[in-house]
C-alpha cells in the first residue's frame, strides 16, 4: 500500500484535477477555473428541482416489489410503524420509513448504504436504521439505483427524490420536514456529502455524515493506478463505472460533479466525517472537504480512528457511534 502524505496529496489531486478537467486546447486561465465547476454546471442533465415521480404507498403485491416490514419487534418502542415505499418507478428507488405514530413531530435521519456504488443494499442499514428509530427520530432507510442501472448522477438524484417524498408527506409520517440530516457510509457517504453541497443547500438539511465516504472520486482515481493496493484499485474502477464508464479526461463535466468539494458554497450544511487513519477511503479526502467547506463559513469536523476498518465495521468500533449520535443531535435541536 502506498504511503499516505496527508493533505499534501490531496492538494496534489486537485492540482491534477485541474489538468483532467481542463479541455484539451486550453491555456492556463482555462486550466484554473477548471476547478470550480458552477452550480449550473455540477447540475447539467438533472432535474432543478426533485420530483418523484410515485406518491408514496406501501407495496403490498410480492409481484410489485418490496412489502412492508413486518411490525416491529419488542425491541422497537411499540409506537414506530415501519413500511417499504416507493418514491419512483425503478426497482431500486424504495425506502424503509420507520416513524412514530405518537407524540409530536419528529426530526428524521436519512441513512443511504455503500456498496461500491455497484452494490449493497437498504436492509444492510437495518440495524443503524433501528437505532436511530429507538433515539426518536424518523428514520429513511434508502435504496437507489445502482451504477449498473444508471451513471451518475442518478444516485444523487435518487436520495434528493426519498428526501423530497418524505418531506412532501411530513404529516403521514409524523415528522418535522425542516429538521433531518443525512447519514451515509462509504460509496453512501460519497451520495450524501453530494446532497450536502447541491446547490446552496437543501431546505431542511441540519447536517451530513459520512462514515468513511468517498469525498473525492478523483483522488481515489489517482490513488487507485498501478501503485494503489487491491481495495484502491477497485475503488478507480468503481468510480469510471459510476462515471458511465469514462475516464476524468474522456468525460470532466461527470467527474467535476462527482467531486464533492468542487461545489462547496455558503448555504451548505455541516459535515461530520469518520475514518481509519490507514482505511483506503484515507482522511485526507475529508481534508480537501474541510478546507472547501471552510472557505465559506460552513463547519466541518473530521474523526479518525486507528487501523484499517472501513464503512460499518468502523462504525461499531468503540466510541464512534456515540459520537455521531451526539453530533446529530446537537444538530437536530430546536
Amino acid at each position: 500500500m502506498r504511503t499516505r502524505v496527508g493533505t499534501a496529496v490531496g492538494a496534489g489531486a486537485l492540482a491534477l484535477a485541474a489538468v483532467l478537467l481542463a479541455p484539451a486546447h486550453a491555456g492556463a486561465s482555462a486550466v484554473a477555473n477548471a476547478t470550480v465547476e458552477t452550480k449550473a454546471g455540477a447540475r447539467a442533465g438533472t432535474r432543478a428541482e426533485p420530483t418523484p415521480t410515485v406518491t408514496p404507498t406501501p407495496s403490498t403485491s410480492p409481484s410489485a416489489g418490496p412489502t412492508p416490514t413486518p411490525t416491529p419487534t419488542t425491541s422497537a418502542p411499540s409506537d414506530i410503524k415501519i413500511r417499504t415505499f416507493s418514491y419512483g418507478p425503478h426497482v431500486r428507488q424504495r425506502m424503509d420509513v420507520w416513524w412514530h405514530t405518537t407524540g409530536a413531530r419528529r426530526p428524521a435521519v436519512f441513512v443511504i448504504h455503500g456498496g461500491w456504488w455497484s452494490g449493497g443494499d437498504k436492509k444492510y442499514m437495518t440495524e443503524v436504521s433501528r437505532s436511530y428509530a429507538q433515539l426518536g427520530y424518523t428514520v429513511v432507510n434508502l435504496d437507489y439505483r445502482l451504477s449498473g442501472d444508471a451513471a451518475w448522477p442518478a444516485q444523487r438524484t435518487d436520495a434528493i427524490d426519498g428526501i423530497a417524498t418524505v418531506r412532501r408527506h411530513a404529516a403521514l409520517f409524523n415528522t418535522d420536514p425542516d429538521r433531518y440530516v443525512v447519514v451515509g457510509f462509504s460509496a453512501g457517504g460519497h451520495i450524501a456529502a453530494a446532497i450536502g453541497t447541491y446547490g446552496d443547500g437543501l431546505p431542511g438539511l441540519r447536517g451530513v455524515v459520512g462514515v468513511s465516504p468517498v469525498i473525492s472520486p478523483l483522488t481515489a482515481y489517482t490513488d487507485g493506478d498501478e501503485g494503489g493496493d487491491a481495495e484502491q484499485r477497485k475503488l478507480r474502477r468503481a468510480a469510471i463505472v459510476l462515471a458511465g464508464g469514462c475516464q476524468p479526461a474522456e468525460c470532466p463535466k461527470t467527474w467535476s460533479s462527482m467531486e464533492v468539494p468542487f461545489h462547496a458554497t455558503a448555504g451548505d450544511a455541516p459535515v461530520l466525517t469518520v475514518h481509519s487513519t490507514d482505511e483506503f477511503v484515507p482522511p485526507y479526502q475529508s481534508e480537501m472537504l474541510r478546507q472547501a467547506l471552510g472557505a465559506v463559513g460552513v463547519p466541518m469536523t473530521i474523526k479518525t480512528m486507528p487501523g484499517t476498518e472501513h464503512s460499518a465495521p468502523l462504525y461499531r468500533e468503540p466510541g464512534v457511534a456515540e459520537t455521531v449520535q451526539a453530533w446529530i443531535a446537537a444538530r437536530l435541536a430546536r
